[in-house]
């Protein structure tokens, strides 16, 4: 059952369908620490494309937006000189040769490229800007698939849950069979209109360059009124361009196609006989077989594994080279360790992942990934203690089912037991919007007053995608990459500093929200308004992540000032 496959897409493509013809530490609330600077209330501002587009980095008091003040961050740091950072992304296939990642990625110096011996015997061959734990696939399971292959990889509870949630899913999948089919139509019949819509405008405008004012300025041409319309409704879901409208409705009916075959196959019992993992010449029921599985080319296999780019390039895009967008931290080091199919990913990559990251020097580590159940829990947990033994902080993603995560078990977590954390170095992260009301939680994001740490942006966020391209996704897999850059930071400038004390700096630094907001996943038809809770019910520090604010606490721990 995943939960954190990022929220594209949805947005446009349901609004345009619907005009045409989604030892333990004791685990304790956070002290309330004061507030570095005082809340200011929004002032008005009208702010540029590249603002927008931007708009997680924007402050509340200038801009109106509640972004993370990263822009005010970096006034901060003016003339201080930090070290670097490397962050380790735990994700899928990350472009390290994108435009704007080339410079930050992390180098292994001490072994030589392609000569296919391990020059610095960490037991990983030629692993030069980090691993591939997923071989030469991509496609997978979800992990209650694999449990009905072989329940003996689950305690008999969990293998019985599973089976429960099998037949749940196999009678969702014939009763929702045609509705799928029926949306693959729709939005493929929606991205003909924007594909047409963009043909009409590029002839008309004599260039494929035309901008959205030059659209709007149009007048007295009546055979490019619905071309018109169209791209106004593009417009006004937050897309900067046609094109990139085209973008999020291929990855609409690419979603919806495959959810057509994967319903057919579950239907049919196929998805059962599957063994994609063969391919990586691994058993992943055991942690101890082959630990170099695997190899050294940790970039993405094809254009659609974009994930772990377009979070790469929120944490650390190359700042100031005038190029794309800007990540959040500068002075750091992308480690790329693919670890996450498209599917569940299993726990012993997870677990190695982590544990690959720690040993060859990061400091933070981000794993925007989840799923419902996992077998080898243990694992992950070990391998979370073995970071936070390293001084390492691990920054993950909430997940992205609207659901109340001290209710619903989502993994990777660090509370066995719902109670008690294994380790002080793990900080999870749930995905707010830019508007600064009721709105603000993520329509979809998870949430808990013990389970999730804080909020960051993560709707609509502009990062790095493969093969020298950009676009916006959404998701708390946004969220977590956010926050590692604030982390990195601190880590950066204020070396100082425990995983630990980063931790709790994110948390009691963040903006403290004091108004109540709709509770994720509680509109309904019927509740179209939905549930409003104080925010500070969503999770432990009832806060959002300021970059601002956390550098002057940590200036003011480390320098008393």
């Amino acid at each position: 059952m995943r939960v954190l496959k990022p929220i594209l897409y949805s947005t446009i493509a349901v609004a345009l369908a619907s005009c045409s013809s989604s030892g333990n530490v004791a685990k304790k609330a956070v002290p309330q620490g004061p507030n570095v600077v005082v809340d200011i209330p929004a002032k008005k501002a009208e702010l540029t494309d590249t603002e927008k587009e931007n708009w997680q980095h924007l402050d509340l008091a200038t801009d109106s937006i509640p972004g993370m003040s990263v822009y005010k961050a970096y006034e901060f740091l003016n003339g201080k000189k930090g070290v670097e950072v490397v962050v380790g992304v735990v994700d899928s296939g990350t472009d390290l040769k994108h435009e704007d990642l080339k410079d930050v990625a992390w180098v292994n110096v001490d072994e030589i490229p392609g000569n296919g011996i391990d020059d610095d015997k960490n037991g990983y061959v030629d692993d030069i800007n980090g691993w591939n734990f997923l071989g030469d696939t991509y496609k997978e399971l979800l992990e209650y698939q694999r449990i009905m292959q072989n329940p003996s990889i689950a305690d008999a509870e969990t293998a019985a849950k599973v089976k429960e949630f099998y037949n749940k899913e196999l009678k969702d999948a014939k009763e929702g069979l045609s509705k799928l089919e029926q949306n693959s139509f729709t939005y493929g019949k929606i991205l003909e209109g924007i594909i047409k819509a963009d043909e009409a405008f590029t002839k008309y405008f004599k260039k494929s360059d035309y901008t959205s004012e030059e659209i709007l300025a149009i007048k007295d041409q009546p055979e490019l009124e619905n071309y018109i319309a169209i791209a106004k409704q593009v417009f006004g879901f937050g897309m900067s361009s046609l094109k990139e409208g085209k973008s999020e409705l291929e990855g609409a009916v690419n979603y919806f196609t495959n959810k057509v075959q994967g319903n057919k196959d579950l239907i049919s019992g196929e998805i059962l006989k599957k063994n994609y993992r063969a391919t990586v010449g691994d058993n992943p029921e055991d942690i101890k077989d082959s630990p170099g599985y695997g190899n050294g080319n940790s970039g993405h296999s094809t254009k659609d594994e974009s994930h772990g780019t377009h979070v790469s390039g929120i944490i650390g895009a190359t700042r100031g080279n005038g190029k794309g967008m800007e990540g959040v931290a500068n002075n750091v080091k992308i480690m790329a360790v693919r670890s996450v199919p498209d599917g569940d990913e299993y726990d012993k990559d997870v677990a190695l992942g982590i544990r690959y990251a720690v040993d060859n020097g990061a400091k933070v580590i981000n794993t925007s990934f989840g799923k419902g159940y996992s077998p080898h829990k243990d694992w992950v947990y070990d391998a979370i203690k073995y970071a936070a033994d390293n001084d390492v902080l691990i920054v993950n993603a909430a997940g992205n089912s609207s659901d109340d995560i001290d209710v619903v078990e989502t993994y990777p977590n660090d509370t066995p037991d719902n109670k008690n954390e294994v380790a002080d170095n793990f900080i999870t992260i749930g995905a707010m919007s830019a508007n600064n009301d009721k709105n603000l939680p993520a329509t979809f994001t998870n949430y808990g007053k013990r389970n999730v740490d804080v909020f960051a942006p993560g709707v609509q966020i502009y990062a790095t995608t493969p093969d020298g391209e950009y676009g916006k996704k959404s998701g708390t897999s946004m969220a977590a990459p956010a926050t590692a850059g604030v982390a990195a930071l601190i880590r950066s400038y204020y070396p100082q500093l425990s995983a630990s004390q980063v931790k709790r700096i994110l948390m009691n630094s963040g903006t403290k929200i004091d108004f109540e907001v709709i509770r994720p996943g509680s509109a309904s038809r019927e509740n179209p308004d939905g549930e409003l809770v104080p925010f500070s019910d969503l999770s432990v520090s009832g806060r959002v992540v300021n970059a601002y604010n956390a550098l002057r606490m940590a200036d003011r721990i480390v320098n008393g000032k």
